[in-house]
């Protein structure tokens, strides 16, 4: 089952965005996270109606981070996806009236539910401002600068 990465991947962008004065386009964006602008463009989509991003068209356009990042959590940006699937495991479904399937699933479901609603707790709990403070700290460690894109990373 492949996994769903869009969070960890938008996620990477904000920062990416966090660290630039001035907007990136969505060309940028994709190389960095080796996709196609398209793809961005619609992962952006969900953000912009949030109102976390904004875009410019023209020259000098592109993406611009307009949230203050210690009010948006990554709950926040999970729900702007779409709220994907947090479990890549699921209960079977093949004969809903098989006895056995049926209190498999029953016991399966309140685990599966407590282990969603502690992960959507903890994503409740980190804001982007964490997360850019983090990567800050790694950068002064690096002895790097957000400022400057080396192969797509911060360095």
């Amino acid at each position: 089952m492949k996994r769903d990465s869009r969070l960890s991947g938008v996620l990477h962008v904000l920062l990416h965005m966090a660290g630039q004065s001035d907007p990136v386009t969505s060309e940028m964006l994709a190389k960095i996270m080796q996709t196609n602008p398209v793809v961005i463009r619609r992962i952006m989509a969900g953000l912009k109606k949030q109102l976390y991003v904004q875009s410019e068209k023209g020259h000098g356009g592109g993406w611009t981070l307009v949230c203050d990042l210690s009010k948006v959590t990554l709950r926040d940006i999970y729900v702007a996806l779409g709220n994907p699937s947090l479990l890549a495991i699921g209960n079977r479904t093949e004969a809903p009236g098989c006895l056995v399937e049926q209190a498999v699933n029953v016991a399966l479901q309140q685990a599966f539910h407590d282990a969603e609603s502690l992960l959507l707790a903890r994503l409740g709990e980190v804001t982007l401002a964490m997360l850019s403070a983090d990567l800050q700290e790694r950068l002064v460690a690096r002895g790097g600068s957000h400022e400057h894109f080396e192969d797509g990373h911060a360095s």
